[in-house]
Order: structure tokens, then sequence, then C-alpha cells
């Protein structure tokens, strides 16, 4: 098998990845795009792995288990993050998000924490005399 075909493949898939991160504005399409790269990565390492087995057997996929291991745990965290930025910001967008303004803060058996009600204070109804 000719190494070439995998390498231009896997170099296509990481420039892809590499153009998501830096154009993409929400999260989620962000990490999508670093899941990207770690597959060219993986198939950069099985590549090697194939073609060079005299030197080091089963190295490359090896380090190929490692990385997606790092790639499952990091989609457990990245996505924790997203859902809290949701959460506290109501958005996803990257661009948008305002990480110098501390985000409102709810107290623990407020209405907003069961739930109920909009995020931060809110005004009282005025009182109409009948």
């Amino acid at each position: 098998m000719r190494p070439v075909i995998p390498y231009v493949t896997a170099a296509l898939l990481f420039g892809l990845g590499a153009y998501g991160v830096l154009r993409r504005r929400n999260a989620v399409l962000v990490l999508m795009a670093v899941e990207l790269m770690l597959n060219a990565v993986n198939l950069i390492l099985v590549t090697a792995d194939t073609t060079v087995r005299a030197t080091l057997p089963y190295g490359g996929q090896v380090f190929t288990l490692f990385v997606i291991v790092l790639a499952a745990a990091e989609v457990g965290v990245g996505l924790a993050i997203v859902l809290q930025l949701y959460r506290l910001r109501s958005s996803v967008a990257v661009d948008e998000v305002r990480l110098d303004v501390p985000p409102q803060q709810i107290v623990p058996g407020d209405a907003i924490a069961a739930g109920e009600g909009p995020v931060g204070p809110a005004d009282p109804a005025p009182v109409v005399p009948r």
C-alpha cells in the first residue's frame, strides 16, 4: 500500500479541522472541528505504524488508542463546559460570550435554581388597587 493517500487524506482532515476551529462561532462546532483534527492524527499514527513496523511494533496503534481515550475525555469535559456556558450566558456563540463580565449569580434554593422564572433579579409586578 502506498502511504501517500492516507497522509494526504489526514492532511485534508487536519486542514478542515483547523479551518473549523478558526472560523466557526458555535462552540459545539468548534469541538467537532477539534475531533476532526484528532482523527487526522489517528490516521497518521496508524499509517506510520503500518509503514515503519520494523522499528516499533504496534506503537502507532497504541498511541491511537491513547488519542481516542483523550478525545472521549475531551468531549465529555467540553460538552459540560458548553452546557454550563449556555446556562449562564444563554448563548454558545464563541464570539458573543464576554469573559470579562461575571455571570449573574444563582443562589441555591432560589426559584431560578429550581428552573422557574427568568435569570437575574426580576422587577416586581405593579400592584393595582381594586
